[in-house]
């Protein structure tokens, strides 16, 4: 099976073809009034070009439809001498946001990006584990990681961003660290339409370059509140058989409540930095970590303690029970591990 968010992405290049469906014959007479060279078939109807201006400008012809019209049209770019497939039709609006923001989509879809390492530890300060970060891959082009996110959406890219990203991390730690060592990885539910599917790339990878299971955590990222409940529950229960485990990050802030904390049941909880920041001297914030460390004992997850950068906010933690920490007093994200030499 498929599904749209796994489809293959095809870059815009310098020639192709634009092709438009479903074919209608109000359709084909619109656009001809537009003055467009077109062609069509029973399914498609198409367009030739020869450079991406001229491609711009069919597109502003296209826009001027009744929108109505548009509102049932999908598209498909495809490079010159190429037929439209089955996949990849996006509504105009995510072609546009493809041309205007052309230097993102090709991080995206060139995967000029890199995986960094911060250290997660334990009471004792040892490190257990590192989180998978995106970055900019070396000396290529900066960018925030969350604009990239942001814009892989508003593109329809973030399930292919989603699942290279997570390929990346993957990757990365089979070839710093040893087993044992976890590894926690992001992952964006909202990308992941069918996990018996879309979760096969990440599960091939691991098996491939014969790395253990358990040591991977998939970590739930969301800049958005989690409509479908059971579809998120179901991706962990996918994870889950696989040998692996599941985190919520962010909890205690934004939409990582601790209600939604309780319903997942994580393997592992993050407790989220705003909280964290000067713990030591807040009591309101004292009373909130502790909260959630009761609640997460309740179904056996372990917490971790984000953004820690002073020993009195890890000494809090410590004494209030919390069993892992991350933060910049342990380390910032780096390239490879501290320990490692080669």
């Amino acid at each position: 099976m498929n599904c749209s968010g796994c489809s293959p992405i095809y870059p815009i290049e310098d020639q192709g073809t634009l092709y438009l469906r479903p074919f209608s014959p109000m359709l084909l007479e619109a656009l001809q009034t537009q003055g467009m060279s077109i062609e069509h078939s029973d399914h498609y109807i198409w367009v030739h070009f020869d450079n991406v201006d001229m491609l711009q400008s069919d597109l502003e012809k296209i826009g001027r439809l009744d929108p109505s019209v548009l509102e049932t049209i999908s598209f498909q770019v495809r490079a010159m001498r190429e037929q439209a497939d089955q996949e990849d039709w996006i509504s105009l609006g995510l072609l546009e946001n493809r041309f205007k923001h052309a230097d993102m989509v090709s991080i995206i879809l060139e995967k000029k990006f890199s995986s960094h390492m911060q250290p997660i530890v334990d009471a004792s300060q040892q490190i257990i584990g590192y989180e998978f970060l995106l970055r900019p891959a070396e000396n290529g082009r900066t960018f925030n990681a969350y604009e990239l996110f942001e814009i892989a959406r508003d593109t329809g890219l973030h399930s292919f961003l989603d699942r290279t990203a997570r390929i990346s991390a993957i990757e990365t730690s089979s070839v710093f660290l040893p087993q044992g060592i976890k590894r926690f990885v992001n992952f964006l539910p909202s990308s992941i339409y069918n996990p018996e599917y879309c979760l096969t790339h990440t599960f091939e990878v691991i098996e491939r370059l014969g790395l253990d299971p358990k040591d991977f955590v998939f970590e739930v990222v969301e800049t958005e509140p989690i409509k479908h409940m059971d579809a998120l529950q179901h991706i962990f229960q996918v994870y889950r058989n696989h040998g692996m485990s599941v985190a919520l990050d962010d909890v205690g802030a934004g939409f990582s409540t601790i209600e939604l904390m309780n319903r997942l049941e994580p393997d592992f909880v993050k407790i989220d930095r705003s909280l964290i920041d000067h713990c030591d001297d807040d009591p309101v914030k004292q009373q909130k970590i502790i909260h959630i460390v009761e609640m997460s004992r309740r179904f056996g997850g372990q917490v971790l303690a984000e953004g820690v950068e002073r020993i009195e906010e890890f000494n809090f933690c410590c004494s209030a029970g919390i069993e892992l920490a991350q933060g910049y007093y342990f380390g910032k994200p780096s390239a490879q591990p501290p320990t490692y030499s080669n």
